[in-house]
């Protein structure tokens, strides 16, 4: 299978920055079958998780006291420094500016207008996951957001993406983020009835069984937050033991957006 293209704004990697590495190396390998590579001590501690031995996120340790374990998104752009620069002028906070990763890429860091952490990612010879959409790898990303409008209109005019409201029945509504002409990610708004929530992005790795999966997870000390069914498929969000959150879905074949 051939390494996923990405266009721009889609999620092109995921990684976790985490309070203790060896712990959720351990966690993470048990759960999703995957295998940890470490980069070597240039690379500061970083490494990545394979499924069958290609590339599908990173790990490394926690560098932000303030976020402590947490799951970072990374959007695709061919220019890391135009678009942080971008990011700027539309409202954003440049958390870390845009900084080559030896020959792999570059990276930036932002807080969007809404206070919502996002990464970007210029590739070089890293091009982004080598696998998403199968059982053990990404799947979705999607933004918890408490201004809808303001994400709306900050993501598309940084990163050229569209959008496309898709109702869920009542009054809710599902907002497709688009890219190269195919939902890329999904935005919602954050509803008061939910309690205390920052805006946030949040990652989904696609499983066999969600249940399984779950009882797995919490066997090996992970904090379940939700578990339920969608008219994408039946999920779970929980919270890693060094609690770092992210979601695992079923996804149904026969769903479409």
């Amino acid at each position: 299978m051939s390494t996923p293209k990405f266009p721009k704004g889609a999620p092109t990697w995921v990684d976790i920055g985490t309070t203790d590495v060896p712990g959720a190396v351990a966690f993470y390998t048990r759960l999703f079958g995957w295998t940890h590579l470490d980069f070597g001590p240039d690379a500061g501690g970083y490494g990545a998780f394979l499924k069958d031995g290609r590339q599908t996120a990173g790990i490394g340790p926690a560098m932000d006291p303030e976020r402590g374990t947490s799951w970072a998104t990374y959007l695709a752009t061919d220019d890391a420094t135009a678009t942080a620069a971008a990011a700027e002028a539309a409202g954003a906070k440049v958390i870390m500016a845009p900084m080559q990763v030896m020959d792999q890429g570059s990276t930036a860091v932002l807080l969007d207008p809404t206070g919502a952490y996002v990464s970007i990612w210029q590739p070089g010879k890293h091009r982004g996951a080598e696998v998403t959409g199968e059982s053990g790898s990404l799947t979705w990303a999607e933004l918890m957001t408490s201004d809808i409008a303001a994400s709306k209109a900050f993501y598309t005019s940084v990163f050229g993406v569209t959008t496309r409201d898709v109702a869920m029945g009542g009054d809710e509504t599902y907002t497709l983020i688009e890219a190269g002409g195919q939902p890329v990610a999904g935005a919602m708004q954050i509803r008061p009835d939910w309690g205390p929530m920052p805006s946030q992005w949040s990652v989904y790795f696609a499983v066999d069984d969600c249940d399984v999966t779950a009882d797995l997870a919490i066997s090996l000390g992970a904090t379940e937050m939700l578990r339920q069914d969608s008219p994408a498929g039946r999920f779970a969000t929980l919270t890693d033991p060094q609690g770092g959150a992210f979601s695992i879905i079923k996804n149904d074949p026969n769903f479409s957006m």
